[in-house]
């Protein structure tokens, strides 16, 4: 049996209050837009998550709720401008099938690039700006078993291609 990942940089936040704390910064309105977009695309790729890790930041927080999705997520204050590889330790503890992981560059792009076997074509990808979407599949039962470099990207996707 596959697993499959869908990781996700939170979309667009709001600097409009410079003295806001980082973890507590909002999504703007275009990170709004985008989250709804990703949620819309995510379900016609039929890619509903059964478990979602996100971080604990406000703006990772409001991306997940934003997509739509029912399934309550597993908030994390380790994946808060987490590493490539605390990213992968949250993820081999992961229990679903199809995981969602909600969080920061810039080790969202770092993780990205060391889970794929080969990279995309797409020109965003290095870059994982926000909102950037992937959905990898493994070839493995369990998340225990996930090494860097054993995962096929599926699918990758930004928010303007969306909105």
């Amino acid at each position: 049996m596959a697993l499959k990942l869908i990781l996700v940089r939170h979309a667009k936040s709001s600097w409009k209050n410079l003295e806001q704390a980082d973890h507590e910064r909002p999504l703007n309105k275009r990170g709004c837009a985008s989250a709804e977009a990703l949620g819309t695309w995510l379900r016609k790729q039929k890619m509903q998550p059964d478990q979602v890790l996100c971080s604990s930041a406000v703006r990772a927080q409001q991306t997940y709720e934003l997509m739509g999705f029912a399934l309550d997520a597993e908030v994390k204050e380790g994946l808060y401008h987490a590493s490539a590889d605390v990213m992968l330790r949250h993820l081999q503890g992961a229990t679903g099938q199809k995981v969602m992981l909600v969080s920061h560059n810039p080790g969202i792009s770092e993780f990205a690039e060391r889970l794929a076997r080969s990279l995309p074509s797409h020109d965003g990808f290095l870059d994982y700006p926000t909102g950037a979407t992937t959905v990898f599949k493994f070839k493995t039962d369990t998340w225990d078993d996930l090494k860097f470099g054993s995962g096929k990207v599926k699918k990758f996707v930004v928010p303007r291609e969306l909105v």
